[in-house]
């Protein structure tokens, strides 16, 4: 997030935070631009400058707010609208278990959930802006062998993570308060991706933000992973259960997470089987679960 910032900063919000909160009268003025070479960034410096200098830890916290803000809605609505679109099976509205106004309430539920996310998110952003991360931005730092093999790690320890606090989450102390909401939406759309108790939205991100505290990652490669999550958190409950496809043994697809939502104690994995092989928690999708059938049933 650090450099979501940054280029925020350069491109628009130098330019916000001057006029909010300029220095001084005389420097509040259409003005030019020059460059600016810190540890990590080359930055834009406009002579129209504010009183709170970049890094002054409530610019950053109220700005990184904003960002996040804004990048989720746009992450939920863009993504989870085209897979509702063109990949969710709208027949599945016909399930006797599809609730009357469902998606209206996976929405609603989503931006409740939105902001005190991102509340509870805000530190880990911080401390990255403020350079505790293990993030870097030169590839030749570790060679282009870790930068490959960052991404198969940041998977794994990830999946690994997101199983064990989403199968902790089930726990009968703490289900029914932060995790039971989630599993309201026994049919799921894309719309449901992100409809949680935010407590379990920010629990299950944990892995995430742990990530690069722990291991050195690309900048831009872990903005690229970060992104791809959501994108494929959105596509997990399109309530897909399409079976016989190639590696469907290895990936936690679509499939898996529809039989977790219908069965509850089943397919805990983000990414992948493994863990919950390991777990003894993995359930095969097969033809005979597809919720279809029991709509064919009720025609």
């Amino acid at each position: 997030m650090d450099l979501v910032l940054h280029l925020a900063d350069d491109y628009l919000l130098d330019k916000v935070w001057a006029r909010l909160l300029p220095v001084n009268d005389h420097l509040v003025q259409p003005s030019y631009a020059s460059l600016s070479t810190s540890a990590n960034f080359t930055s834009i410096v406009y002579l129209q400058q504010s009183a709170w200098a970049r890094d002054y830890i409530p610019r950053q916290i109220i700005s990184l707010s904003v960002i996040t803000l804004l990048g989720i809605h746009f992450l939920y609505f863009v993504f989870a609208w085209l897979s509702y679109k063109f990949i969710f099976n709208h027949e599945m509205m016909r399930h006797p278990r599809f609730l009357e106004n469902q998606v209206r309430q996976e929405i609603q539920c989503s931006l409740r959930a939105f902001p005190v996310m991102t509340l509870l998110t805000l530190p880990w952003f911080q401390a990255e802006v403020m350079g505790y991360s293990k993030l870097y931005d030169n590839v030749e730092d570790y060679g282009w062998t870790y930068f490959v093999l960052s991404v198969p790690l940041f998977l794994l320890f990830t999946d690994y993570g997101v199983y064990w606090t989403h199968r902790l989450l089930h726990h009968p102390s703490i289900y029914k308060t932060f995790h039971k909401p989630h599993h309201k939406w026994i049919i799921p759309t894309p719309f449901a991706s992100h409809a949680f108790h935010p407590v379990d939205g920010y629990l299950q991100s944990l892995p995430y933000y742990l990530f690069v505290f722990i291991f050195p990652l690309h900048r831009c490669l872990y903005l690229s992973l970060y992104v791809l999550v959501n994108l494929w958190t959105i596509l997990i409950h399109d309530s897909d259960m399409v079976t016989g496809r190639a590696l469907e043994k290895v990936i936690n697809g679509p499939a898996h997470h529809t039989l977790h939502h219908l069965y509850f104690t089943v397919n805990y994995g983000q990414y992948f089987t493994w863990a919950d092989r390991v777990g003894g928690s993995y359930r095969q999708p097969e033809p005979s679960l597809y919720p279809m059938l029991e709509i064919k049933k009720q025609s």
